[in-house]
């Protein structure tokens, strides 16, 4: 299967899109799939363009709108996690995940699918210590607090994410997983971002929800966006098997921008043919089902079971949860193409497929006008552990730092010591000999990397990167 892994979307997509189907043109290859890692920015009109917490000054439409529409389809099966910068209206109707336009599905708050035998899983958000363990309390209409808020990440999805059990081939988070520039090149890291050091020297900078769901999960794979640089790193489990250590291969990604390293290319073998669809993963849809008794929807603090007060501590599904979610959705598990594009506002909207989902998996739905007030005012029914919290209701944090526009497009990548990540930083040429730029649409194609020889996209488990595409366009972020 050949995927393509993109950082910080922005709403661009009509660039990137335009990019994929060059590379697609000039390599005479086919993308299987896109995945992109964060501030996606699903906005369908100016209501959702006033949920998303961003500056004024960037605060634009996009090109996504075209998408939900039909004005354009997606050329290519796209899925994404949210980031902290996108249309919280639109996405909070989706925690659970779904369509957001036709061929693009959004994974939910947090979520595993399946597409070509590859094993796919997300968390959303950011991480922010003070909101880490309440409820998911936000519901539209959502003030300047709640919409920043609604975006960070809750242990109650990270305890859901480790009950997942069996190999995960990709892991996917919006911010880094704490510490891992550790099991990289962190000198070429600094160089490129000075002002990391401070956060670095702390221990600081980014996610231990990511760290811990890297080390529990041991994905093959994982990739972020968020601190706008593209670094490579090899983390090794301590816990290799009999074949020897186990790796999880690192790759963070730039923003949509030009002449910005945003776009990987790989080829990962797969146990299914093309075409490629995308499914429910069984065991995760027996987890929603066994721990909706255990979610708040509430600020009140979360703790999950504990001894003392819960019979079942474990909630990694037996086979015969499996088997009975496999039989409500009547063993076929392909993902229903039933995006609808509707009449949304700000008064607490349901979408459909949330509906479905919900209804098919015998849970209520808690994005739902008729979801219940108290469940929304108590702590969770199963978990009496929950408490209040002292600190404040929401913090207006400062998600939104400057993480600078410099260009790093000549440095060439250097050698980590921890271990060869050359699969991750293998650099295609964007503009080749062998055919001409279209100027008319790419007036400013001009700065490429030409490669030192002719590369081929058809091996097996290799990865290239495209990375630059250039417009006269002013930058998007």
């Amino acid at each position: 299967m050949k995927v393509v892994v993109e950082g910080c979307c922005h709403g661009e997509l009509d660039q990137i899109y335009d990019v994929i189907g060059q590379l697609q043109e000039r390599e005479g290859v086919t993308v299987d799939l896109l995945i992109c890692c964060g501030d996606f920015q699903a906005v369908r009109d100016r209501t959702d363009l006033d949920s998303m917490a961003v500056p004024l000054k960037y605060r634009e439409m996009g090109s996504f709108y075209k998408y939900y529409s039909g004005e354009k389809t997606a050329p290519v099966l796209t899925i994404f996690i949210g980031g902290n910068h996108e249309a919280s209206n639109h996405l909070w109707e989706l925690s659970y995940g779904g369509w957001v336009a036709p061929r693009i599905f959004y994974l939910g708050r947090a979520g595993v699918v399946r597409c070509g035998g590859l094993r796919i899983a997300g968390l959303s958000g950011i991480y922010k210590e003070g909101d880490y363990r309440k409820g998911t309390f936000e519901r539209p209409s959502f003030s300047e607090g709640t919409k920043r808020s609604v975006y960070h990440v809750r242990s109650c999805d990270v305890f859901r994410l480790k009950q997942i059990s069996g190999h995960v081939d990709i892991g996917l988070s919006h911010d880094w997983p704490l510490g891992i520039y550790h099991h990289g090149n962190k000198a070429q890291l600094l160089r490129k971002k000075p002002y990391f050091a401070e956060e670095m020297e702390a221990e600081s900078l980014g996610s231990p929800a990511a760290m811990e769901l890297l080390q529990h999960l041991s994905p093959d794979y994982w990739f972020s966006a968020h601190l706008h640089v593209k670094f490579a790193a090899v983390y090794h489990h301590d816990d290799g098997d009999e074949s020897g250590v186990r790796i999880t291969k690192f790759l963070a990604l730039d923003k949509c921008l030009p002449g910005r390293r945003y776009l990987q290319v790989l080829d990962i073998d797969t146990p299914s043919p093309p075409p490629y669809k995308l499914c429910y993963d069984a065991e995760w849809l027996a987890i929603l089902r066994s721990t909706e008794h255990l979610m708040s929807y509430s600020r009140l603090l979360w703790l999950p079971p504990h001894p003392s007060t819960d019979s079942r501590l474990s909630y990694t599904p037996t086979s015969e949860e499996v088997d009975e979610v496999k039989t409500l959705f009547h063993g076929n598990l392909v993902i229903p193409d039933n995006f609808t594009s509707q009449q949304h506002n700000s008064s607490l909207p349901e979408n459909r497929q949330t509906a479905v989902f919900c209804a098919t998996l015998g849970i209520s739905n808690p994005f739902s006008t008729n979801f219940s007030s108290t469940r929304m005012s108590l702590g969770s029914p199963g978990n009496s552990l929950c408490g209040n919290i002292s600190s404040a209701e929401v913090s207006l944090n400062p998600d939104e730092i400057d993480l600078g526009d410099d260009s790093d497009e000549n440095e060439e990548e250097e050698p980590g010591r921890h271990g060869d990540t050359s699969e991750l930083t293998k650099e295609i040429s964007a503009a080749p000999n062998t055919s001409t730029p279209d100027r008319k649409r790419y007036p400013g194609l001009m700065k490429t990397h030409q490669a030192k020889s002719k590369t081929s996209l058809v091996p097996v488990k290799r990865v290239h990167q495209l990375s630059s595409w250039t417009t006269n366009r002013t930058k998007c972020r």
